[in-house]
């Protein structure tokens, strides 16, 4: 951020504001806008997509933009853009394709329609910056192989819980320390809470109860922490981390419910915890130097062996232009696959489910997310729960089950399922998954 204010500074002054396009018109793009609007120098609002078009509407009246046009085609789009306007749309494709677009920000949670958005962005020669979760953690390994071959990023966000730990793991290892965990902390955790039980909730603050739903039921955190987990190569201990272990002590002594050794041997682990007061984020790291551990102990972290930085928010939209500046400006990717997924979400019952049945989308009635290991996700063929939606069950499946690719039937021509099976075939030499979809096809 102490770069990114200066160099967004520069590019109003000379005239040249990065030109953003929202792909998205909810509770979050609505903050987003404005702020873009209202409080971010060197940054523009230029479009905004909503399946609804009148939502896109609606969000530039929030932000308090007046000069607001839905054009048909794309030349007319190009036109509004470079006369001043923003466009209001609810086709995302004209975004995607616009020459007067530099970066689109996906905040769908779609991940089916997300990759659909983000190739045809790639191939127009835009950057693009996922406030998506879902999609970052099902297809984000092979998305970004793709954003390599055009030339343009693909990016995690500041401010939403990925982004947050990797900013700080980055920070800690540039301390000279090695990083063990990297961990999130949630102030509920409940895998059967569904839309009808977060509806009060979700309607005081303005939300999607769905989207609330996946917060409350664990679904959220598991691909947050699966996209930490492909960043950085670190695993989970076992399927679900501590499935919302409590710890309600000093953030600074949470290594001791940790082993130390037990972290060696993995090499290092993402994870959650419930109820750590004035802690949003922490990460967990050792300094092999005993030089050094004697200045930490001086500087008030203790005894080790890990040792405790943690922040205490995190801001959502708030951190969202650093990220779009620090890709358009400065080539960082937030969190960056190292390779293929380490850590995936699989779908599991959320109560007994019934053969003949069509799933609902994740954050709803019939399944939550946990994040699994790759290896195990792959050697049972587990179903994940980014793709959730639309599968028809061709058994019964109790509830707190894993759902598996042999127990559905699914919908058919989804790119989505086409990128996990390529993604399975680059990076780790499996092809079951395009026999699975030919035999659907």
């Amino acid at each position: 951020m102490i770069i990114v204010d200066n160099a967004l500074k520069a590019r109003e002054a000379e005239g040249r504001p990065i030109r953003v396009a929202l792909i998205g018109a909810g509770f979050m793009s609505q903050g987003l806008a404005n702020h873009i609007v209202n409080t971010t120098p060197g940054m523009r609002l230029v479009g905004v997509y909503n399946r609804k078009s009148q939502r896109a509407f609606d969000l530039c009246e929030y932000a308090g933009v007046r000069d607001v046009v839905s054009p048909a085609t794309q030349q007319e789009v190009d036109l509004a853009i470079r006369e001043g306007k923003v466009v209001a749309t609810g086709d995302a494709f004209l975004l995607a394709r616009s020459s007067e677009v530099d970066v689109l920000v996906d905040v769908t949670g779609s991940v089916e329609f997300g990759a659909r958005v983000a190739f045809e962005a790639f191939r127009h020669g835009k950057d693009v910056i996922l406030l998506n979760a879902e999609i970052d953690a099902t297809v984000g390994p092979i998305l970004q192989v793709y954003a390599e071959k055009h030339g343009v990023i693909m990016s995690a966000c500041d401010g939403d819980e990925p982004g947050v730990q990797m900013n700080l793991y980055r920070w800690v290892k540039g301390l000279g320390l090695t990083p063990r965990v990297i961990g999130n902390v949630k102030g509920l955790q409940d895998a059967y809470r569904n839309p009808t039980t977060q509806k009060g909730f979700a309607e005081k603050w303005g939300q999607n109860p769905a989207m609330v739903t996946s917060f409350a039921d664990g679904s959220k955190i598991s691909f947050e922490q699966a996209i930490v987990a492909n960043a950085t190569g670190f695993v989970v201990r076992s399927r679900g981390m501590s499935r919302g272990i409590e710890y309600k002590d000093d953030v600074m002594k949470i290594g001791k419910i940790y082993d130390s050794e037990e972290l060696r041997k993995l090499g290092g682990i993402v994870d959650y915890v419930v109820g750590t007061p004035l802690t949003k984020v922490y990460c967990l790291a050792e300094h092999p130097d005993p030089k050094q551990q004697h200045y930490l102990n001086l500087y008030k972290m203790g005894d080790g062996p890990l040792y405790s930085f943690f922040i205490p928010y995190h801001l959502v939209h708030f951190e969202v232009p650093s990220a779009i500046a620090r890709v358009v400006l400065f080539r960082d990717s937030v969190a960056k696959p190292l390779g293929g997924p380490v850590v995936e979400v699989c779908a599991v019952a959320k109560r007994d489910l019934r053969a003949g049945e069509m799933l609902d989308d994740y954050g709803k009635y019939m399944t939550y997310g946990e994040a699994v290991n790759a290896d195990e996700m792959c050697r049972n063929r587990y179903l994940p729960e980014g793709l959730v939606e639309g599968c028809v069950l061709k058994r019964d499946i109790a509830k707190d089950a894993v759902i598996t690719y042999s127990d559905v039937t699914l919908p058919p021509n989804r790119l989505a399922d086409q990128l996990r099976a390529e993604q399975y075939r680059r990076f780790r030499g499996e092809t079951w998954l395009e026999e699975i979809i030919s035999v659907h096809a």
